[in-house]
């Protein structure tokens, strides 16, 4: 059952003395890299197998998995088996292991999951007991499964920073990519620009071809610095507007123009891996030029109609998409810093006035919000103030609360009365910024619970859980969500009076952003087929 699988991996959660062990490695890279090289061979695999794997290694503060997801379609259009490697999922842990796109079946996870598993397990007395942690274990699940499945290259997205993330255990990749940088895990990977920059360019290998967008501030210096160190070519991409291109401007399948530099590095990873695998010695590395600064800029090429068909094709969930489902409108964002939060608003301000000019009427724009971690949250919700929203719906990242078994969700790291009290920390921003008053002593909108709040456009509330905070919003008007209506909780009267305007009006609009999991738990809900 693959039920059994996911839950025994549940096991395998960052626990308090796991995390010790990560600190304390985390000041010695080399332990953390010996450390999976021990998991693998426990596992029946090598670092020397990996080389066989044709892989792209792909790091980045915002922007990695979109680039991935780009690079992947584009080698995929060319006729390649591919793998590709991502975290975090959506909905089911299978999304983080792909063949040909596709998260990989259900029958097919269970039976490589024991595999390795229970090869790990087996070996644990006569290595202290040690098991690896959930990320690593995925990861040497994900290599598994793309030696055995016999793919032609795999797309591996760095988990975070690159120098000690585990997927560094690769030696050989065929060309490695760096996307945008900005400030996230903070606490793992340092403060600054510039420390982030350091930890990423540890992805970097000798001889093998590395790419990068542009980047802010004093990062561009150190990943020079961190390449010339490792003796790795570095080159930065250009703009997608220089690509020469017969038919017109190109067409990305992924919204928002953030994404744009994310498919420039496409195309130049896809590009430089099919001249290196597929062409003599001689045509490895692209025709340079240099400028002022010494830095190598990667020449625009012209693209084939496979590519640009490639970069049209592409989807990533949960990442500036749309979902219409009648008078009701999704907007999906996993953003969960800041860089990603200013592009996240951008695309939302331009694709619902997109929508909005062509409604039938008014329209009721609601913000659905959460954030985790030691993410500055506050900050994030001042960028969408300027969004106007008529509410703004706070609720933790558990799907219901009426729970069904729902493991590829469970996290076991994080306490409930934690989230809920971070939802309220939230409420009160958001408040605060709106000029709305700081609204002390709110309840969790729960039958009986909720003092009576003021009522006024642009009011806010707290949900326990995604389901019950998609139904107040739609109010009936989405019958994906009617038949879930027997698995929420009821709420005080007055919480059902204070939804008049989105009953009244002619379409509703909901922004889901800030947190990757909290999209996931609402997709799981809205997009019933990714459940399956």
């Amino acid at each position: 059952m693959p039920q059994d699988a996911i839950c025994t991996l549940n096991t395998l959660q960052t626990n308090a003395s796991a995390l010790e062990q990560v600190r304390r490695e985390r000041s010695n890279p080399e332990l953390q890299l010996n450390a999976m090289r021990g998991f693998l061979e426990r596992a029946g695999l090598t670092v020397d197998e990996l080389d066989h794997l044709n892989i792209i290694h792909v790091t980045g503060t915002k922007g990695k998995g979109s680039t991935c997801a780009f690079t992947e379609q584009i080698l995929r259009n060319y006729g390649f088996r591919t793998g590709f490697y991502s975290s975090p999922h959506l909905v089911q842990v299978r999304e983080r292991i792909r063949i040909n796109g596709q998260p990989i079946g259900k029958d097919l996870f269970t039976k490589y999951f024991w595999q390795v598993y229970g090869r790990l397990d087996e070996t644990k007395d006569a290595h202290g007991g040690t098991m690896p942690a959930y990320f690593r274990f995925l990861t040497i699940l994900a290599f598994h499964v793309f030696l055995q499945e016999k793919v032609d290259l795999a797309v591996i997205e760095v988990g975070i920073g690159g120098a000690y993330d585990c997927t560094n255990i690769i030696r050989r990749p065929w060309v490695c990519g760096i996307s945008s940088l900005g400030i996230d895990h903070t606490q793992i990977l340092g403060d600054t620009v510039e420390k982030i920059a350091w930890q990423k360019g540890g992805i970097f290998k000798p001889g093998v071809p590395a790419f990068t967008v542009r980047q802010p501030g004093g990062a561009m210096p150190v990943l020079k610095e961190r390449a010339k160190e490792i003796g790795c070519p570095l080159w930065v991409c250009p703009q997608l507007e220089d690509y020469q291109v017969d038919c017109g401007p190109l067409h990305l399948g992924l919204a928002g123009q953030h994404q744009r530099s994310n498919a420039s590095l496409a195309l130049q990873l896809s590009h430089t891996w099919l001249q290196r695998r597929c062409l003599p010695a001689d045509h490895s590395f692209p025709v340079t030029t240099v400028e002022n600064n010494g830095t190598l800029q990667a020449p625009a090429f012209s693209p084939s109609p496979i590519i640009v068909k490639g970069l049209a094709d592409a989807k990533w969930p949960g990442r500036t998409q749309t979902l219409k489902h009648e008078e009701v409108t999704y907007f999906l964002d996993g953003a969960h810093t800041m860089r990603s939060m200013q592009a996240c608003v951008q695309w939302f301000r331009e694709t619902a006035a997109e929508h909005e000019r062509s409604a039938s009427g008014a329209v009721a724009r609601v913000l659905l919000f959460n954030a985790t971690g030691e993410r500055d949250s506050a900050a994030m919700l001042k960028l969408l103030v300027t969004c106007h929203f008529d509410f703004a719906v706070f609720c933790p990242n558990i799907t219901e609360a009426i729970a069904s078994c729902n493991a590829d969700q469970q996290n076991f790291n994080v306490s409930v009365e934690n989230m809920l009290t971070r939802c309220l920390d939230n409420e009160r921003s958001w408040r605060l910024h709106n000029r709305l008053g700081d609204n002390e002593g709110t309840q969790l909108l729960i039958q009986d619970s909720l003092p009576c709040l003021p009522e006024h456009r642009g009011d806010t509330l707290v949900f326990l859980c995604i389901l019950s905070a998609l139904q107040w919003i739609t109010q009936g008007r989405d019958s994906v969500l009617a038949d879930l209506a027997k698995s929420t909780l009821p709420v005080k009267q007055s919480v059902t009076a204070k939804a008049a305007p989105l009953r009244e009006a002619a379409e509703i609009h909901v922004l889901i952003t800030g947190s990757l999991h909290l999209v996931g738990g609402a997709l799981k809900h809205l997009d019933p087929a990714s459940s399956k």
